[in-house]
């Protein structure tokens, strides 16, 4: 316990973290400015979930980050448009959980399959459902066009470094994978996985009566893709810390009652920090993922900020806790099938007649 008291008071070395910062805030930056010199707020939520395409492929060369890039990006069009779909059906809470558990499982398939970095489903999961609450919709195909535009414009930011050639690297595209049944299986439980903490988290989240319930979806589906048990609780612990801090700090940003104008360079600001710790320390870079996802739900359908806290608050701790518990039983079932399968080895049977 000291041990994991002392790694969580540790922050990991840099690695070149503003490079991919600058490169992100650019990419989120400059669509919200244009928008907020046409006034058009309702448009901002898409444009801000299409610049999530510069946060993939991090440190890879420029032919493996371009495919990456694309391939997240043409994920999260389909999501928005699902999302701006449910929003003009009106689905409501329930309809947010349902839809949320679909995407939650089969992007998460789609994510494994194309080799995304960072893995899991939390920006489609956050995607889907916060455009599917929006009330009311912007035009459909001027949303889209902005997402497309948005993620476009992220590509290029992120292949921008071969005009110095000293930065050029490979455009060869990432090297063909061979999946195996054992691949799939693990794709499929990850997938399953995915779902069941969505559709938990929010029906949880739902039945207490909160708002924003897909903030506790989005919570429960973030331990899920981590590489071990540790990692995944470990992960779930810092969503809560790092959110509950995080929700402190936008409290003192939000309180002067900024205008728009102040709330986009936040925004900027706050994904550049975002991307300078996310590697280094998950609950630290929430401090700065919290208030900047509060103040893109702010600017896209204002509420109360006071509310809007505290919803973030007790639906992360929802979503957190659902998704820690979810990974121990996991893990618990996977140290019963390894032990059956041991025993059954050891007299002599072959486990997979069994």
């Amino acid at each position: 316990m000291k041990e994991h008291v002392r790694e969580f008071f540790r922050v990991g070395p840099a690695r070149q973290d503003h490079i991919v910062g600058l490169r992100c805030a650019a990419s989120v930056g400059l669509p919200l400015l244009v928008l907020l010199a046409m006034d058009r707020f309702d448009l901002m939520v898409f444009a801000a979930f299409g610049a999530f395409t510069g946060i993939y492929g991090r440190g890879e060369a420029h032919g493996v980050r371009l495919r990456h890039q694309g391939e997240f990006g043409v994920l999260i069009l389909l999501v928005m448009f699902a999302g701006a779909l449910t929003a003009a059906a009106d689905a409501g809470p329930w309809g947010i959980v349902i839809g949320t558990t679909v995407v939650a499982g089969v992007l998460s398939l789609a994510v494994n399959y194309f080799a995304l970095r960072p893995a899991g489903v939390i920006f489609f999961t956050f995607g889907y459902a916060a455009i599917g609450s929006i009330q009311p919709m912007a035009p459909l195909g001027q949303a889209m066009l902005t997402g497309l535009i948005s993620v476009g414009l992220a590509m290029l930011i992120g292949v921008s470094s071969r005009l110095r050639p000293a930065w050029r690297t490979s455009m060869a595209p990432p090297a063909k994978r061979v999946l195996t049944p054992d691949h799939w299986r693990e794709f499929r439980v990850e997938a399953g996985a995915n779902a069941v903490a969505a559709l938990a988290a929010g029906t949880i989240a739902t039945m207490v009566g909160l708002g924003h319930n897909y903030w506790a979806m989005v919570a429960a589906v973030a331990p899920i893709a981590g590489p071990s048990l540790a990692q995944r609780i470990k992960k779930g612990v810092h969503r809560i810390l790092g959110t509950f801090a995080g929700v402190v700090a936008a409290g003192l940003l939000l309180a002067p009652h900024p205008a728009p104008w102040v709330l986009v360079l936040m925004v900027i600001v706050l994904q550049f920090a975002a991307e300078m710790f996310v590697l280094r320390h998950y609950a630290l870079a929430l401090i700065f993922i919290t208030p900047l996802a509060l103040i893109m739900t702010e600017l896209s359908a204002p509420t109360n900020p006071e509310e809007l806290m505290v919803d973030r608050a007790l639906q992360t701790a929802i979503g957190a806790l659902v998704g820690i518990s979810l990974v121990y039983l996991m893990h618990q079932r996977t140290l019963r099938e390894k032990n059956r399968r041991r025993f059954l080895k050891s007299r002599g049977e072959n486990p997979a007649q069994d």
